[in-house]
């Protein structure tokens, strides 16, 4: 019986294999600036040749047998660098060999920008994404990873940076490639596959993450995700969204920390948009971080223990203790304690 060689996974693969698999974002930048760069290291360059070959002129001699000047080894130096050689027909003159680095060279290398730059390119690319890839996978922790990049999970990633959260610190799992691509656009690190995949989640880092929203568009493919997550990270606080609430159970016992009912929370905003619009307004305000008021969350400071939460100068919703939220109005909280935090509403500067 012949033994079948085990598949190798995304986490075994080399960095340079990930290619294409896990995007870093780029610094983004005018291709003027990086054209201007890579043609005055090439002056630095071909300077540094000709310095070289001055300074060993006397192992140097010409057709005519003259010690080389500067001008005669920068001219040895541009057509060394450019790989060309001269046979039968060569310049003798100052005036021509000038002419040769002044105009020549420009259109030769040129001629191989156009003739190679593209290939060179690619391979530069592939080279300089490896290794980032590299790096990040030695550094990448605390970070987010939001599976799913459709409107939920846009709309929790915009929320997230309207909070000053980093770009650099959300990985978005999305087996869409042009979603990718817009996610990699806005600056976030992008990992194509599905994260129903244990090999998937871990290239996103799921094991170092301090958060996983699961935004999928299907609820058992969320209770599968957030199952696969859980296993790999046991700290992670795990938000999923589903459509029905009768998955709620099972997103529960699958690991996860909140779940929010999509359809049911659309639907009983519109409910109370038909009789009251201002407060459906108000909803939206508390929700949209960018103007307006929203909903935070702040450590106790030393002076507020003891006290009620209702005689704060905030706003104040509920209280966090042990990790339970206690809503403001029960006995619970009728006195704050050290170590609670408190949810209040803030106004934000527009």
């Amino acid at each position: 019986m012949r033994l079948r060689p085990r598949a190798v996974g995304l986490t075994g693969r080399p960095d340079f294999a990930l290619v294409g698999v896990l995007r870093i974002p780029e610094i983004q930048s005018s291709p003027w600036i990086s054209l201007t760069r890579r043609v005055l290291f090439a002056i630095f360059l071909l300077f540094f040749a000709a310095f070289v070959v001055w300074l060993g002129r006397d192992g140097y001699r010409d057709n005519s047998g003259d010690e080389l000047s500067f001008l005669d080894a920068f001219y040895y130096a541009t057509v060394s660098l450019s790989t060309t050689g001269y046979g039968d027909i060569a310049p003798i003159s100052p005036d021509a060999r000038l002419v040769n680095i002044i105009v020549i060279t420009p259109l030769r290398v040129l001629f191989l920008i156009v003739l190679v730059g593209t290939t060179l390119g690619v391979l530069t690319e592939r080279s300089r994404q490896a290794f980032k890839i590299q790096r990040w996978r030695h550094r990448v922790r605390n970070h987010t990873v939001v599976v799913g990049y459709g409107t939920k999970g846009r709309t929790a990633i915009d929320a997230m940076l309207g909070d000053n959260v980093q770009p650099g610190d959300i990985v978005v799992v999305d087996t869409d490639l042009a979603a990718l691509e817009t996610a990699a656009n806005a600056g976030l690190v992008t990992v194509h596959g599905s994260a129903t995949q244990s090999d998937v989640l871990r290239l996103a880092g799921v094991q170092n993450a301090a958060s996983v929203v699961v935004a999928a568009n299907r609820d058992d493919t969320a209770v599968l995700v957030t199952l696969t997550a859980r296993e790999l990270n046991k700290k992670a606080k795990i938000v999923v969204a589903i459509r029905e609430a009768e998955n709620i159970h099972l997103l529960r016992q699958s690991g996860a920390d909140s779940v929010v009912v999509s359809s049911e929370t659309a639907g009983r905003l519109l409910g109370i948009a038909t009789t009251t619009p201002s407060v459906v307004e108000m909803m939206e305000d508390l929700l949209t971080p960018e103007h307006g008021f929203a909903v935070a969350e702040r450590e106790v400071e030393l002076s507020e223990v003891g006290g009620s939460p209702r005689h704060l100068s905030d706003i104040v919703l509920g209280v966090v203790r042990g990790g339970d939220l206690i809503r403001v109005g029960e006995p619970e909280v009728d006195a704050i304690e050290a170590g609670d935090k408190l949810l209040y509403i803030k106004r934000v500067a527009k």
